[in-house]
C-alpha cells in the first residue's frame, strides 16, 4: 500500500471506515456499478484509490442530500459518467461542429439528471406542507384546550 498523496491505496475497511459507511455497502455498490474497484493487491484483496474515495463520497452525498433510491442513485451516476466522457472528448476535440454534437448530447443528460431531482423535490415540497399543515393543527388545537 503506497502513502504518498494521490498515490495512496486503501483497503475495503480502510474505506469504509474513512467514509463511514460498511464494507458491505462498498461491496454492494460495486455489484450494482455504481464503484469499481482500482486494483487488487497480490493477496486479491480490492484496493481503492483517492478517486474512488471521492466517487464514493459524492455517491453518498447525493444519496443522502435528495434521498435517492438505489436505482435513481445508478440513473444519476450514469448521466454524470457519460458527461464526464463528453467533457473529456471536447478538450479533445477543437472543431466546432464536433463540440456542437457533444452539447446537444450532453443535454439529455442534464435533463434526466433535473428531473430526478425536480421529482425528489416536489415530494419533498408536498412532505413539507404536510408537517406545516400538522404543526397548524396541533397549535390551535394547544390553543383551543388552553381558552376551554
Amino acid at each position: 500500500m503506497s502513502t504518498k498523496g494521490r498515490d495512496r491505496t486503501y483497503r475495503i475497511g480502510e474505506l469504509a471506515e474513512r467514509i463511514g459507511v460498511t464494507t458491505r455497502t462498498i461491496r454492494y455498490y460495486e455489484e450494482i456499478g455504481l464503484l469499481a474497484t482500482s486494483a487488487r493487491n497480490e493477496g486479491k484483496q480490492r484496493l481503492y484509490r483517492e478517486s474512488d474515495v471521492l466517487r464514493l463520497q459524492e455517491l453518498l452525498r447525493l444519496r443522502d442530500l435528495l434521498g435517492l433510491s438505489l436505482d435513481e442513485l445508478t440513473a444519476l451516476a450514469e448521466a454524470e459518467q457519460a458527461r464526464a466522457a463528453l467533457r473529456d472528448q471536447w478538450h479533445d476535440d477543437t472543431s466546432d461542429s464536433e463540440k456542437a454534437k457533444i452539447v446537444m448530447a450532453a443535454i439529455p443528460l442534464v435533463e434526466r439528471q433535473l428531473k430526478l431531482v425536480q421529482a425528489r423535490q416536489r415530494r419533498l415540497t408536498a412532505f413539507r406542507k404536510e408537517l406545516s399543515n400538522r404543526l397548524n393543527m396541533l397549535r390551535l388545537r394547544l390553543d383551543e384546550l388552553q381558552q376551554g
